[in-house]
This record gives structure tokens, sequence and C-alpha cells, in this order.
């Protein structure tokens, strides 16, 4: 893992989740290896917002929940930064971890724009009747970014399951 994913090659920019399907962190990791390209994972804490945004220094943000914030991020950060390493530990992928605030589609952007990205991977939303009211009511990262961004989207769907197609 390294803190600045800059050999040379513009990144890969990856949404990552806790409990988000492998799907998407494997094919980010299979095309970071092929393209030699450093990973920035983002996790975007939608219980903050952004207040001030500086892409020279870190983006400013207040927790909706200030009282829970600091433990339920670092645990989160933790389950992520372990998932990630599992994956990318043995094909020696430079990647780093960054907590963004506020709309995870327009916080991914403006990363994906501040890195100079060469790509952003997400998943797509996830099966079922919840997640499809969720994303009705709240949109779809990967469908605001396919119609607002100016670098190619990946959308990796989760595998179906066993019997189903």
């Amino acid at each position: 893992m390294s803190d600045n994913p800059a050999n040379g090659t513009a990144p890969l920019v990856v949404g990552v989740v806790p409990g988000q399907h492998p799907e998407v962190l494997q094919m980010a990791a299979f095309l970071a290896k092929t393209l030699a390209a450093p990973m920035i994972c983002a996790y975007v804490d939608e219980a903050s917002y952004l207040v001030e945004w500086d892409p020279a220094r870190s983006a400013h943000r207040l927790s909706l929940h200030p009282d829970a914030d600091d433990a339920r991020i670092r645990e989160t950060t933790r389950e992520l930064r372990s998932v990630i390493e599992a994956r990318c530990a043995s094909l020696g992928i430079d990647w780093t971890l960054r907590t963004l605030a506020g709309d995870p589609a327009r916080a991914i952007g403006r990363l994906a724009a501040d890195a100079n990205a060469c790509m952003i991977v997400v998943g797509t939303p996830e099966r079922g009747i919840g997640h499809r009211i969720s994303a009705a009511l709240n949109g779809s990262v990967a469908a605001w970014l396919s119609h607002h961004q100016d670098r190619p989207i990946l959308m990796v769907p989760a595998a179906a399951p066993a019997g189903r197609k």
C-alpha cells in the first residue's frame, strides 16, 4: 500500500463500501494490475456533508451524527483497508484508501477529476426491492457518474446467485 499512488500512470478510482459484492474490487484490481496503474479506493461517508472543497488539502466536512462519527469512521476504514489489502497484496498493486464526505457520486467524481483518473470503477445497485427503492429515491452512483463524467465509467454487476441468471 502507498499513501501517494503516483507512479506516472493515471490511477483508477474505485468506489468501495462495506459489504460490497467482491466483483467490484476483483475487477478493479485486475485492471490496475493489467494497466500497471495505481488504485485510489474511495469510501464516501454519507452521514457527513462537505462544507469546503480544496483539492490541495483535505476536504473539510461536518458530521450529521457527530457523537458516533469518529469511532464509526475509524472502524469502517479499518474494515475496508483489510478487504482491499487482502485483494491487492499478492498482486503488487499500489493503492490507497480515501474517505470522502457528501453525495457519493459527486464525491467520487470530484476525486477522479482531481486525480486525473483514467477510469472510475463502481458496482451496480444491489439486487432486491429495498435496494431498488433506495436507488429510485436517492439515485444510483453508477447512473449519475455515467451521465456527468468525461472519463470512462466501468459498472461491475454482482454475480448472479447460483441457479439464477
